[in-house]
């Protein structure tokens, strides 16, 4: 079963000559599945799809020849790379195949965006595209489900995540056996490929001490401590990881107001089924006590899904005072300020004196189990 991705509709809008759309997402989270969807809207005699893994491809895409290119591109009116990365001086190579061949069209995708982006972004400055693709949004599930099924759905995707598979599947076996493959084989494969890295271990014993952090600033010299790694190291993994879109940071939102924590930043899983792995943890809600954090997790991460795909340009913050007054979430949309508590359970919640006071014009908006729809699937929930 195909679950229509939003990001498909963005890059069909967005496709035209002399420019390169960059589609960038984790392995497995359907960026292949997106463009041979794509790619059915084309006359198979318009379209070029190669993949960066092919040799003879590559030989033609790393050549920086303008008649080989040319050579390469023939006729055809698309040119789709998947797996881009593997292109050595693919932006230089790119640039040449927009510049030169008149009514080209192209697409190119990377697992990892820190290796893709080296090579692609400056050459293409002024002449791309940017989507990322995340593990599915609800507002894409939604699409294939009525509210009932969204309703009784809701905990296996707080335990199982949304990787498209993972969705698919009906079995809850299936499901963490497809997640554990997931953190074994593939999780990893574009850090420890291309930085040099040996082993993963390290890097697994890091997420899960984040799991465990989830709405919580984190010390990146305490990490350090418990993994005998340097602070330096600590903070060159978290890069890492959130290069090949596993975890995102939240830091700490202030106007410059003495009151106001700053200093340290939030870490959370842009899929909790990938959080749950790491932990090793499938046990239904009423079983765990970790359920109000993997919660905050799920609706943050799809909040930030929503925007970038409709592609709205919202900041995204945590708020904290040295007294314990916070906010589990503020979004900086175009001037504005829309604080968010998020709670599993529907309760009245004060806002926050100096909040109040000190952001007059901010909103301040609860949301739990039974409105939280309203922020993550309408069209555009940030006007």
């Amino acid at each position: 079963m195909y679950i229509p991705q939003k990001q498909l509709e963005n890059l069909r809008s967005l496709v035209q000559p002399g420019k390169v759309i960059v589609v960038y997402g984790a392995r497995r989270v359907g960026k292949t599945t997106m463009l041979n969807k794509f790619a059915e809207d084309l006359s198979r005699e318009s379209i070029l799809f190669v993949n960066g893994d092919d040799i003879n491809a590559r030989q033609f895409l790393e050549s920086q020849s303008i008649e080989k290119l040319k050579d390469f591109v023939g006729n055809h009116q698309f040119l789709i790379v998947d797996e881009a990365q593997y292109v050595r001086n693919i932006g230089l190579n790119l640039k040449l195949i927009v510049d030169h061949i008149p009514g080209i069209r192209v697409v190119a995708t990377g697992s990892s965006s820190f290796d893709l982006a080296q090579n692609i972004g400056e050459p293409l400055t002024g002449r791309r595209f940017v989507l990322k693709l995340f593990p599915l949004s609800q507002m894409e599930i939604s699409t294939q489900e009525k509210p009932h099924e969204t309703a009784a759905n809701l905990e296996n995707r707080l335990v199982f995540g949304s990787y498209p598979e993972v969705v698919t599947l009906r079995d809850n076996k299936l499901r963490t056996e497809y997640l554990r493959e997931l953190i074994a084989s593939y999780l990893f494969k574009d850090i420890l490929a291309l930085e040099g890295i040996r082993y993963s271990d390290k890097l697994i014993r890091l997420l899960q001490l984040l799991a465990f952090q989830i709405g919580n600033e984190v010390s990146l010299s305490e990490i350090g401590r418990q993994l005998a790694m340097s602070k330096n190291t600590v903070e060159r993994y978290l890069d890492l990881l959130e290069k090949v879109f596993v975890i995102f940071k939240l830091s700490g939102f202030s106007r410059n107001l003495r009151k106001e924590i700053t200093k340290n930043n939030r870490y959370y899983f842009f899929d909790t089924g990938i959080r749950n792995a790491v932990v090793g943890m499938f046990n239904p809600l009423n079983l765990r006590d970790d359920t109000g954090k993997i919660w905050e997790n799920y609706i943050i991460s799809e909040i930030k899904k929503h925007r970038e795909y409709h592609r709205l340009s919202s900041g995204f913050h945590f708020w904290r005072t040295y007294d314990k007054k916070e906010i589990d979430l503020v979004e900086e949309h175009e001037g504005k300020l829309y604080g968010y508590e998020i709670k599993w359970s529907k309760s009245k919640v004060k806002v926050p004196k100096d909040w109040r006071q000190n952001y007059p014009n901010a909103s301040f908006e609860v949301i739990h189990r039974g409105n939280y729809m309203n922020y993550i699937s309408i069209p555009a929930r940030v006007t």
